[in-house]
C-alpha cells in the first residue's frame, strides 16, 4: 500500500456529510462557508509517514517537454526565503488562522522554466499526486515550505518540504513533496480520482465533484 497523506493534516478518513455550516461565531468573514475555526492543528495520516534523509532529497520540475530543473536540499534552502502568514482551510471543514511558514516561493524556482502548458500535477515521495492549473502555483499564490512557526517542518506535517498553497483545500497542499510535472492535459490525482473537487476552492465550498 502505497502511502497517502489525508485530504489535510489531521482528517479523520470518516465521511463528511454535506450542508453542515459549522461554528461561524470565531471566525467571522474570514471563514469560508461550512467551516469552523480550529486552534490547534490536528495531525492523523492515512498511512505510513515518508522520511527522507536530507542528503537524498530532492525537488524536480519536469517540463512538457522532457526537461527537469532539480534541487537538492543545500540548493533549495539556499534560495531567498519568503515567511507566508496565511489562513488554511482543510475539506473536513476545519479552518486555522495566521499559520506561519518559511520557505521558497514557486515564482523562485520558476524563473528559468520555459513552458507553454497551463496545467501541474504535484508529486510526493510516498506516491501522492494532486493537480492544479499552474496560474494557481504562480504570482504569489504557493510556496515550498519547510519551517513551521520557526521550527524545521515535522515530518507528520509534510516535512522536510511541503507544497503549500493556502487559497485552495489544503489537500492541495501536497506534503512530502518531491516535484511538479507540468502537462498539457489536466490529469486528475489521488483524491480528485476518489470523488473530490478538481480544484477545491473554499470559499465556493468545492468539496466534490460536481459542488
Amino acid at each position: 500500500m502505497r502511502d497517502v497523506p489525508d485530504r489535510c493534516d489531521g482528517e479523520p478518513m470518516g465521511i463528511i456529510s454535506r450542508g453542515f455550516r459549522g461554528r461561524r461565531t470565531e471566525g467571522g468573514d474570514r471563514l469560508p462557508p461550512g467551516q469552523y475555526l480550529e486552534h490547534g492543528f490536528p495531525v492523523l495520516s492515512a498511512g505510513p509517514t515518508p522520511r527522507v534523509p536530507l542528503d537524498r532529497w530532492e525537488f524536480a520540475i519536469d517540463t512538457e517537454t522532457g526537461q527537469t530543473h532539480r534541487w537538492t536540499w543545500p540548493e533549495l534552502t539556499a534560495l531567498p526565503a519568503e515567511t507566508p502568514t496565511v489562513d488554511i482551510h482543510c475539506v473536513t471543514k476545519w479552518s486555522k488562522f495566521d499559520t506561519n511558514w518559511e520557505g521558497v516561493s514557486l515564482d523562485t524556482l520558476f524563473e528559468d522554466v520555459e513552458t507553454s502548458v497551463e496545467y501541474a500535477q504535484v508529486y510526493s515521495y510516498g506516491g501522492y499526486t494532486t493537480n492544479l492549473p499552474l496560474e494557481d502555483l504562480l504570482d504569489g499564490k504557493a510556496w515550498l515550505a519547510y519551517r513551521y512557526d520557526g521550527e524545521e517542518l515535522e515530518p507528520r506535517h509534510g516535512g522536510p518540504v511541503r507544497l503549500l498553497v493556502p487559497h485552495l483545500y489544503f489537500w492541495k497542499s501536497a506534503k512530502w513533496v518531491r516535484g511538479i510535472r507540468l502537462t498539457n492535459e489536466d490529469w486528475p490525482g489521488f483524491w480528485e480520482t476518489a470523488g473530490y473537487h478538481n480544484y477545491g476552492d473554499p470559499w465556493r465550498e468545492q468539496r466534490y465533484e460536481g459542488d
